[in-house]
């Protein structure tokens, strides 16, 4: 979804959730880590929205690979609930409440 049609905010946004993953992941008991990557996950689906509805070409101007850009990020946007489920999981069973 880099075909330079989302800004760079998208990129930097979800680069950074996924960094914030990484380190949640890496300190099995860091109650703190889960939960900055569980906020930082509920943020990017509101942000993604605001993203793709704003940024998201006319038809006229929609080529094969702003559709496939298009449809990975949204294909991305659908996979973040379940995501967030897991992650909840993590949550619960590191102690959390």
């Amino acid at each position: 979804c880099m075909n330079y049609m989302l800004p760079v905010s998208y990129a930097w946004g979800n680069f950074s959730v996924l960094a914030v993953g990484i380190w949640a992941i890496v300190q099995r008991d860091s109650l703190d880590a889960i939960t900055m990557f569980l906020t930082g996950l509920l943020l990017t689906i509101l942000t993604d929205i605001i993203h793709i509805s704003i940024f998201y070409p006319a038809r006229d101007f929609l080529s094969d690979a702003k559709r496939f850009s298009i449809g990975m990020a949204i294909f991305s946007l659908l996979l973040k609930p379940v995501s967030c489920y897991l992650v909840y999981r993590m949550y619960r069973e590191r102690g959390g409440q």
